[in-house]
């Protein structure tokens, strides 16, 4: 971790836990995302280390999942990301077993529908990809129905593991 970039003042942070779950792990998004310029890409995914990588990318599975599902997330170019890295693997040793379950269930379903599902579209074909791929419902629906305990379970790691994700000043 270069603990030269990733920096949050006290203040800001005793401020964002006191508004809730949600606003205490984006301190450490932002955090984040400042000390790599603003992206996770190839060159900047080696500056962090992997629970700072994990936590940017459960903010994307969140922010992608919880907009348009599985479908978009994966039309979004984000597939390989998740599921060809060991982000379940690194969710469950954060104590997020049932997201491990679910992700292992997409990726099964990625491997099947990836091709299709990534090609470049208009918006209306872009639409239709949800009709013609109805098995990720059930894990759209899985994911928004457990979020929130999943969010939680995230805050609580980092909050157990701050040293991991940042440097409080």
């Amino acid at each position: 971790m270069n603990d030269e970039l990733t920096k949050i003042p006290s203040t800001a942070l005793e401020q964002a836990a006191q508004e809730g779950m949600d606003e205490f792990l984006q301190v450490f998004v932002d955090a984040i995302y400042a000390s790599i310029g603003g992206e996770l890409n190839n060159e900047t995914i080696g500056r962090l280390n992997a629970d700072q990588v994990t936590l940017l990318a459960y903010h994307i599975l969140r922010e992608e999942v919880m907009d348009g599902g599985f479908v978009q997330l994966i039309h979004n170019g984000y597939g390989p990301f998740f599921f060809r890295n060991p982000f379940a693997k690194a969710v469950r040793e954060m104590g997020l077993r049932d997201l491990y379950k679910l992700m292992n269930k997409a990726r099964k379903l990625y491997g099947a529908t990836h091709e299709q599902l990534e090609q470049d579209c208009l918006e209306e074909e872009f639409m239709a990809l949800f009709e013609k791929f109805p098995q990720y419902d059930e894990l759209d629906d899985e994911f928004v129905e457990n979020e929130e305990e999943w969010t939680s379970l995230m805050a609580h790691y980092v909050d157990e593991h701050i040293e991991n994700f940042a440097t409080i000043i």
